[in-house]
């Protein structure tokens, strides 16, 4: 049984995009996005928030262009983790987070190697969701499996193993990959096309053309940049720039209380640019939702969670502070740990997911918790650098 504080599984990463409205530099697009209003007074959830908060109010990825929405969600199987949701359960999410006045939706190709974009697209065909409401982002990079359960990074060489151009940012494979995704999401195009991570091993002029002309070809909207280190999202975004190709307008980065390595190079770069940051793992894969002793399935059997060294004084202080924190508001952990990514300069919004409708609940409200001046530097204070780790 997993527990209720194990906020974030990947069948669906219900990202959560909480934000008031927040405008960014580079004038480029006019598309607009506009959150659509719950179905149901707000204040169903705890009491805590009412119809005209924060939830309400999309914030844009760029001005005058993109705007996404509180909260995204993404899906996967439990035959990929055994901590994720199946079908049925991932679709009650998505419905649920709709009718809370959610209509962004994160997936990626690799994602259950393919299985969830599938059931994202049943979730949206089977729920009626309209189409020129809901913005659909996924990605490109990695291998997608044959099976849901097949974990393709054991592939010493994936060439052998029957995966020849089925990997990186070439052109070959980003269309594709464009095509195979549609099919899966049965969509006409993608509203946010992003690079899982960087290939080294193809020219970034070849990436970027490749992901203009996808967009002139309608199979994509906007394209954005996900993992990587800041001299190579610079690098790519100068190029396409430069040579009057469509740009990023946002960087999906790893971002969290006990990870702040971002802040030293890829935040001033975003800012540089105009470009929106939309943080995958805010509340450290469940680690900032609950106390050092807590434990759930997701502790017990995520490879993922080895990156954070839980061990450590400063980690340990800073979860400590978290649930102090909580206790004193009266609120969970994981708001308090959203709250402050919230807080952040340059966040458009984090990424989060739930494993329970209570979960998601409880997210949701995160929207309404403040913190003081005084409690973020208490929870930033324990904070010393440690390894990048997560772009790879």
């Amino acid at each position: 049984m997993t527990s209720n504080l194990d906020h974030e599984p990947t069948l669906v990463s219900f990202s959560l995009i909480c934000f008031p409205p927040l405008v960014y530099k580079t004038p480029t697009y006019t598309y607009s996005l506009q959150l659509r209003q719950p179905s149901h007074s707000l204040t169903d959830y705890n009491g805590r928030y009412e119809k005209e908060n924060a939830l309400c109010a999309p914030r844009q990825l760029r001005p005058e262009g993109f705007k996404d929405n509180p909260r995204l969600y993404v899906i996967r199987n439990p035959e990929w983790q055994g901590w994720v949701l199946d079908e049925a359960e991932s679709i009650k999410h998505i419905k649920a987070a709709y009718d809370a006045g959610i209509n962004t939706f994160d997936t990626a190709n690799a994602y259950s190697n393919g299985l969830s974009e599938v059931i994202l697209g049943n979730a949206i065909k089977q729920l009626k969701l309209p189409r020129e409401e809901i913005v659909v982002m996924t990605k490109v990079f990695f291998i997608v499996g044959r099976t849901p359960g097949e974990n393709v990074r054991t592939h010493k060489d994936p060439d052998q193993a029957g995966y020849v151009n089925q990997r990186g940012l070439s052109r070959k494979h980003i269309f594709d990959s464009v095509k195979k995704s549609l099919e899966r999401l049965q969509l006409d195009y993608i509203d946010l096309l992003q690079c899982h991570r960087f290939d080294p091993d193809t020219p970034i002029e070849e990436t970027m053309q490749a992901l203009h002309d996808v967009v002139k070809a309608g199979w994509v909207r906007y394209v954005g940049m996900s993992s990587c280190h800041a001299w190579q999202f610079a690098a790519m975004q100068n190029y396409a720039i430069n040579n009057k190709l469509t740009p990023f307008i946002s960087m999906q980065n790893h971002y969290n209380l006990i990870y702040r390595e971002e802040e030293r190079e890829m935040f001033p770069s975003l800012d540089w640019f105009g470009v929106g940051s939309i943080p995958w793992s805010p509340i450290a894969r469940g680690i900032l939702c609950r106390p050092l002793t807590g434990t759930t399935k997701r502790k017990e059997t995520d490879q993922y969670l080895n990156g954070y060294t839980t061990d450590t004084s400063p980690t340990q202080e800073i979860i400590k502070r978290v649930e102090e924190i909580a206790k004193k508001k009266g609120v969970s952990m994981a708001q308090v740990s959203l709250a402050w990514v919230m807080s952040k300069p340059g966040v458009t919004a984090p990424i989060v997911g739930t494993t329970s409708l209570d979960n998601l609940n409880d997210l949701i409200a995160s929207v309404n918790v403040e913190l003081t001046p005084e409690e973020i530097k208490q929870l930033e204070e324990p904070y010393k650098p440690i390894a990048i780790f997560g772009h790879m």
